[in-house]
């Protein structure tokens, strides 16, 4: 499931790349922000979290102005590994390298790039080995 959530500066993006999932019959579950009204990121972060932690495969797509509030805060569970990324290539490295489960975009993005950015992550897969050796390195520092 893709678990979206924003802040108000993420809002209008969100709302379009809901409706690129409705076209393309993806569902996905909607956190918030649900308007342009001031609001705070860390709050739908945390929203967006719990929803992803609910089942494994779960992955979620948090916007924020810069997209950086988002990644910090989302990055403070040691089960997300949100990744912002700004073009195809860091998508792609999300993934394959870091087993991202957590997209984080900003929100003045173009909708068609947000768009190749979101397929990217979507259909991208973990290539395990070495990075996947990395990984529990980061896990056990959490410990």
């Amino acid at each position: 499931m893709i678990i979206m959530a924003s802040d108000h500066r993420g809002y209008l993006l969100k709302e379009e790349l809901k409706t690129f999932f409705n076209q393309e019959n993806i569902i996905t579950i909607d956190v918030g922000s649900y308007s342009k009204e001031p609001v705070d990121y860390p709050d739908f972060a945390k929203l967006g979290i719990a929803k992803i932690l609910e089942e494994k495969n779960n992955v979620g797509i948090f916007i924020c102005g810069s997209g950086i509030g988002m990644s910090i805060a989302a990055n403070r569970n040691p089960k997300i590994r949100a990744a912002l990324c700004l073009n195809p290539k860091m998508a792609t490295l999300a993934r394959k390298d870091n087993d991202a489960n957590v997209l984080c975009i900003p929100g003045n993005l173009k909708k068609k790039k947000a768009i190749q950015l979101v397929k990217i992550f979507l259909t991208t897969s973990f290539e395990g080995g070495r990075h996947a050796r990395r990984l529990k390195k980061i896990s056990g520092a959490e410990k």
